[in-house]
């Protein structure tokens, strides 16, 4: 392999054959440059998707009471199921190490002024578990706890948009906001990554709305997160069940679709998943296509050029050159032709990958990126499709009988 003499005839026989030798390397770094870049794509594809669902947690659970469409236990069809605070108890109760955090929601709109700055925005009554479901990021101050909670105290975490235009360049931590005409202590102030609306939300302690409004126990909705630790399957199980259990105390038809909706994210990921899996196998499949033509390409070339060297092995193997001398003498040079090819447009790729990622940033396609595993692979693939473009050549040489070559014309 480090025969000077042998890289010399090597790099003749490319010189002597440039344009075939360049049109034939060019189609082998154009396949590796798109099979670079379909998988970058499908690399920032996920990572849009996966920041759709960063709002919350990948685990969560959300539950939407309807109404119901079919008569059961004595009710008719067009009830109207409402939820209430000892529905959180009988799940706490009913499914103990499968929930990991669990809290009501009571949302309302609400008219928020400070000094002469208002708006209107959404305020949701929540427990302190909340954040963790939502992955609420507090910038200042602090979340609810539960002493808010157990003493219902009137305090608000603002987003941060409701911070900027109702403060404007003041710290709301520790100042008053009115809502609807009651004063309430902002604590804390949070932001909101992936969604900018959401920042227009606050965060208020959910028995402190029931006991303002209403002085009821009543709730809209209940979030939770699965244990952590469950599969897929176990996933959709604990979900299935759930749903049978709600119905069942809430005196719901098992077969009514519109009475309870069960917003399961672990279904969610697994549609993007199975998305992304399959734009990868596809790109992938047409990455190795223009390879495969590539590869044929310089199979095609070495055979014209061992055509061409009839003469020239036939003199060799009567002077005592053994088949395998031949044989690695043709798969070299494929070799080499491949490998120098292939990593041209790969390097070109993800040059291209890192100028363009960092600047890209929509909400279903962000930091498209090229692994490790995927350069490893690709080199990998590079020799082996080299060994196979020059194998067929490079066995028809090495079966060329001196007597036949130094007859050929």
């Amino acid at each position: 392999m480090f025969n000077r003499d042998l890289w010399s005839e090597i790099f003749h026989s490319i010189k002597s054959n440039k344009l075939r030798t360049f049109l034939t390397g060019f189609s082998v770094a154009w396949g590796i440059f798109i099979l670079v870049l379909l998988l970058a794509s499908v690399d920032g594809m996920k990572n849009g998707f996966t920041k759709q669902f960063n709002d919350d947690a990948t685990n969560s659970i959300f539950i939407y009471p309807g109404t119901t469409t079919k008569p059961y236990g004595g009710f008719e069809a067009g009830r109207r199921i409402q939820f209430d605070n000892e529905d959180i108890e009988y799940i706490e109760k009913s499914f103990p190490g499968y929930y990991e955090y669990i809290t009501p929601r009571f949302t309302k709109s609400v008219t928020a002024r400070v000094g002469n700055e208002t708006g209107t925005y959404s305020a949701r009554a929540v427990n302190p578990d909340h954040q963790q479901i939502e992955r609420t990021v507090i910038n200042n101050g602090r979340y609810i706890n539960e002493n808010d909670i157990k003493n219902t105290l009137k305090v608000a975490v603002i987003g941060k948009v409701i911070s900027d235009e109702l403060f404007k360049d003041q710290d709301p931590v520790g100042n008053n906001i009115i809502l609807n005409d009651l004063s309430y202590k902002v604590i804390g102030v949070f932001s909101d990554d992936g969604n900018e609306r959401e920042e227009r939300n606050m965060y208020v302690p959910v028995t402190t709305f029931q006991r303002l409004y209403g002085n009821t126990n009543k709730i809209d909705q209940i979030a939770l997160t699965y244990n952590p630790e469950f599969n897929f399957a176990e996933a959709i199980n604990f979900s299935d069940n759930l749903e049978v259990i709600l119905k069942r105390r809430l005196v719901i038809d098992p077969d009514d679709q519109g009475a309870l909706y069960m917003n399961n994210y672990a279904e969610g990921f697994s549609d993007v998943s199975n998305f992304t899996t399959m734009l990868s196998v596809i790109s992938i499949a047409i990455g190795m296509l223009i390879l495969i033509a590539g590869i044929v390409g310089i199979g095609n070339i070495l055979v014209f050029i061992i055509k061409e060297r009839t003469k020239e092995i036939g003199v060799r193997k009567a002077l005592g050159a053994r088949p395998y001398d031949v044989i690695k003498l043709v798969l070299l040079e494929s070799v080499f032709i491949t490998s120098v090819s292939g990593m041209i447009g790969l390097f070109f790729a993800m040059g291209l990958v890192a100028l363009i990622s960092p600047i890209v940033d929509a909400p279903a396609f962000s930091n498209p990126s090229v692994d490790t595993v995927t350069v490893i692979t690709s080199t990998i693939v590079l020799i082996v499709a080299g060994v196979l473009a020059g194998l067929i050549p490079a066995i028809k040489a090495a079966k060329v009988k001196p007597i036949v070559a130094l007859r050929a014309d």
